[in-house]
């Protein structure tokens, strides 16, 4: 979609907004004219609080562009000369998340929106492309979460990731398995035991705030390419759609580039471990014992519990080599987190980062992916509690979103640390309104604009 600033469409379908108090709804879609010069009337309920006012308004924007395509209108024109910038841009997110559809491998490809003009007085051309650069981010992780293992596995995401990096003119270092091997990361080579396709450890490094002066924060994402449950397998019912559990790896290297594209002054970094899970001749089982990067020894009880696996050693990895001033982790983790919150947001724990998390919640709130903090008190640690190795890769039923925070918890040691379970937002089996269907690239928006008010000045 081609989006323009102030350069008015005569055939365009027209869309007013209209952000009043006193609506009955939350917000209600009005249309008028003929489906040839259509017009849209946008009402919205401007008592909300800002962060859901902005939803309301990307809910409104979703159902309209649902209308939109029903009578194929090519070209959308948003009249907002006096709304506030915010407001404006949250309208447009939502035509945007509406308008994308997954349609690499379709015959015919559906229709969709090919230009969006907006006019407004307060919204400038570098704000605009600032919010294009973070929203070209947001597509591509969609487009790679989407993507079946069989053209995305562990080797070629990393070449893709190496590709980007080297147009951006980006750190990248890519770890074969020899030199994962060398490193001896335990954890990854165990899950990718399973696997005909070579594990690949991905480190991206963007350095906006000067000359490595600042200890960096430390994006870490699972990059599970596809989970099987290895000889745990799972049933068929949770087998769909294991595509997406490389997600927390896909949204942590967008979050990257699109600091880079924005030159955000901030110091990042990503450690992306990167590997399949299947249930192999050669497959890693419970009751074996792997041996982490940091040398921690793990009893496995579930080889569904995989991620945490890789997971701890990137985590315990970027803590040793980069003593980051914040390490946060993004995955699609745990069952539980759906389980315990459903798929209207962030499952979330901390370790020596209440600053952060604090921040980091507030940012959540305005964008509106939220974060809901479970506890993290000592007594869980016992859930993990081995007989026979320093500790378990799973406890039990009860309580697993915090159990799986307390064993990657172990290998940040001091560093403030910062677990995001987004099993239940990164990627939606039926249309779930503004992100629609497929994933849904949920976390980038939220850690970007963390990222932008915590940065250098």
């Amino acid at each position: 979609m081609n989006i323009t600033l102030n350069q008015p469409v005569e055939t365009a379908a027209s869309i007013a907004l209209h952000p009043v108090k006193g609506v009955d709804d939350p917000y209600r879609v009005v249309p008028s004219g003929s489906a040839e010069r259509r017009s849209y009337d946008v009402y919205c309920d401007a008592s909300l609080p800002q962060g859901e006012l902005c939803e309301t308004l990307r809910r409104a924007a979703y159902d309209l562009c649902r209308q939109a395509h029903a009578e194929k209108h090519a070209v959308l024109q948003v009249d907002a000369v006096g709304l506030d910038v915010v407001l404006l841009l949250a309208f447009v997110e939502g035509i945007q998340l509406a308008d994308y559809s997954f349609d690499r491998y379709k015959s015919k490809e559906p229709f969709h929106i090919a230009r969006l003009d907006i006019r407004s007085r307060k919204l400038n051309a570098a704000q605009l492309e600032t919010y294009r650069n973070l929203w070209n981010r947001i597509f591509w992780c969609r487009e790679w979460v989407n993507l079946p293992v069989a053209d995305l596995n562990a080797t070629r995401f990393a070449d893709e990731l190496q590709a980007v990096a080297s147009d951006m003119k980006i750190s990248c270092e890519v770890y074969d398995k020899k030199a994962i091997e060398k490193l001896g990361m335990g954890g990854l080579l165990g899950v990718n035991r399973g696997s005909v396709d070579e594990p690949r450890l991905v480190v991206l490094e963007y350095d906006g705030a000067g000359n490595n002066r600042t200890k960096p924060v430390v994006l870490v994402g699972k990059g599970v390419m596809y989970d099987t449950g290895g000889l745990n397998i799972k049933p068929d019912d949770y087998m769909q759609e294991m595509k997406s559990d490389m997600a927390g790896a896909a949204t942590m290297a967008s979050v990257l580039f699109a600091a880079a594209d924005n030159r955000l002054p901030v110091h990042l970094v990503a450690v992306l471990p990167l590997t399949d899970n299947r249930p192999g001749f050669n497959a890693y089982a419970a009751d074996d014992i792997l041996t982490m990067y940091d040398g921690t020894t793990v009893e496995i009880i579930n080889t569904d519990a995989e991620g945490r696996l890789i997971l701890a050693d990137a985590i315990a990895y970027a803590v040793q080599r980069f003593q980051p001033s914040l390490l946060i982790d993004a995955a699609t983790l745990t069952g539980a987190a759906v389980r315990a919150i459903s798929t209207f947001g962030i499952a979330a724990v901390q370790q020596f980062a209440e600053g952060p998390m604090a921040t980091l919640k507030t940012v959540g709130e305005a964008v509106h992916q939220r974060i809901a903090e479970l506890p993290f008190w000592k007594e869980y640690d016992e859930l993990l509690r081995s007989d026979v190795a320093d500790l378990k890769n799973c406890g039990p039923a009860q309580a697993g979103t915090i159990t799986a925070g307390k064993f990657l918890a172990r290998f940040a040691g001091q560093t403030p640390y910062i677990h995001l379970d987004i099993a239940g937002v990164a990627y939606f089996g039926k249309p779930q309104s503004p992100y629609g269907f497929g994933a849904s690239g949920y976390g980038i928006r939220l850690l970007y604009d963390y990222l932008q008010s915590t940065a250098v000045k």
